[in-house]
């Protein structure tokens, strides 16, 4: 056989070279960004990430053809995470460490666009059209009929949150409790809520798919009551509904895919799914052979960690499964990136764009740790809605190690996630080097935390007659042990 020539292996190289720089995949110029994020789901109930009680193909197809994040944490609970991925910023800094159900609670309080940020606010400032579909629940629209628009968003259609004094509006599922930007507020007969919600986005995304938009779409699936779905009206047992609901939320994503296949958008849309919080604590669930129970509201990986993934054919890339650390903190700065639109000016953030991981040109990411904290309601005192403690429990953690530290600053635990991910054996007082060496790093990221978190800001609305009063709160009576 002869050798090839000089020549011959120049020009290979050349054409080598040449193909690796053209199928290398160019950052879209604004493109299309629609954010999903389920309510009360875990990852034990999604099947890519190992989930084996359930099926849920279509999010399984936007995993294999996109990427899957194994290192993403939201705060514990509902109110913490909302307010942490609008502003970029922590609980301990924005002062929602707690949940507060405004449209039920008030007292005042409310997300007030006056002195919070929002990523919807800085991408339509980048020319974006905004919308958002599902569930708020930080403002009461009958008081604040415009704070939507005031945020960012151009068009809506909102379960209003289980309003005080309003019975009808506590559904959000059959004949839901809607309001939208159309100018309809009331309840909608007849219909399932979720899929009031994703048809307006489907509509929504129809009638803007000439120009860049931005559709946040917090879906108000899966979140108790748990109840039937079109697809299975005749479940009756908890674990039946549940597993339902997961299913629909599967197929509402398909429908949204399909629509982006249909108007020929999808290599220009950018769809970054995830889930505010872990599943509601009595529903359990078989996950890479081991059984995890709902960790809503706890700092147990079952409560911050979730499922998220990314997914733009063409531009990030295929079936790639990456450790990259990231927090909801991460969200606004990198939904700026991908826009090309401005940071806020003035406002300290406490995430990291994780753009150039999503376009594989950074697979480690920006970060060395990540952190969770915030559950159960907030206080009220006589200056309005503060955190529960002037510390508020935590975790911080790496890609292996995490430590839990209380509500006096003190770290009371270190796990090795890799090997005990149920977080079952206290290291805190191990002497082995690697052991010492994590707590060093993650407590050094602790001292950099304020030593008081901050409390909501925003001026107070006038009184409803709804309201929540401060005061002291009574105390549980213990219930008798029968023999």
């Amino acid at each position: 056989m002869t050798p090839p020539s000089f020549l011959q292996v120049g020009i290979t190289l050349v054409l080598l070279l040449f193909t690796s720089v053209t199928t290398q995949a160019a950052r879209p110029d604004k493109p299309n960004i629609i954010f999903v994020m389920v309510d009360d789901l875990g990852p034990e109930w999604v099947s890519c990430y190992g989930a084996e009680d359930i099926k849920t193909p279509h999010i399984d197809k936007l995993a294999e053809t996109g990427m899957r994040f194994l290192n993403a944490y939201s705060m514990p609970q509902c109110t913490p995470t909302r307010a942490t991925l609008l502003t970029g910023q922590y609980p301990f800094r924005h002062g929602w460490c707690n949940h507060w159900d405004v449209p039920r609670w008030g007292a005042g309080c409310h997300f007030d666009p006056k002195h919070n940020i929002t990523f919807a606010r800085q991408l339509k400032a980048a020319g974006y059209s905004t919308c958002i579909v599902g569930k708020w629940q930080i403002n009461d629209f009958r008081v604040q009929p415009k704070v939507l628009k005031e945020h960012g968003f151009d068009e809506w259609c909102m379960w209003t949150g289980y309003e005080g004094g309003n019975p009808p509006s506590g559904e959000r599922y059959w004949d839901p409790y809607v309001y939208n930007s159309k100018g309809f507020r009331g309840t909608m007969k007849g219909t399932f809520g979720p899929d009031v919600y994703n048809e307006f986005l489907l509509d929504y995304i129809e009638e803007h798919r000439d120009k860049p938009f931005m559709a946040y779409y917090p879906m108000a699936i899966t979140h108790g009551p748990l109840v039937t779905t079109p697809h299975e009206p005749n479940v009756k047992e908890k674990l039946d509904k549940h597993k339902a609901m997961v299913r629909y939320t599967d197929h509402l994503m398909g429908r949204l895919v399909a629509k982006l296949d249909e108007l020929g958008i999808r290599k220009k849309t950018i769809i970054v799914f995830t889930t505010d919080n872990g599943t509601s604590g009595g529903i359990r669930g078989r996950m890479n052979g081991r059984l995890v129970r709902g960790g809503k509201a706890k700092l147990t990986e079952n409560g911050p960690r979730q499922p998220f993934i990314v997914n733009c054919p063409g531009t990030v890339p295929v079936g790639e499964v990456t450790d990259c650390l990231t927090d909801f903190s991460d969200l606004v700065p990198t939904f700026c990136e991908i826009a090309g639109a401005d940071l806020p000016k003035g406002v300290t953030l406490d995430g990291h764009s994780i753009a150039p991981v999503i376009f594989g040109e950074q697979p480690d990411g920006p970060r060395e740790w990540i952190m969770a904290m915030g559950y159960g309601a907030a206080r009220l005192d006589d200056k309005g809605v503060r955190p529960i403690k002037d510390f508020t429990q935590r975790v911080i953690r790496d890609k292996r190690f995490k430590i839990h530290v209380n509500d006096q600053r003190e770290v009371i635990a270190l796990y090795d996630l890799a090997n005990d991910p149920g977080e079952e054996k206290n290291l805190i007082d191990s002497k082995s080097a690697k052991h010492t060496a994590a707590l060093k790093k993650l407590k050094s990221a602790l001292a950099t935390f304020p030593v008081r978190d901050a409390r909501p800001r925003y001026d107070a609305l006038p009184p409803q007659p709804w309201d929540k009063k401060p005061g002291p709160q009574k105390p549980k009576r213990k219930k008798r042990r029968t023999r």
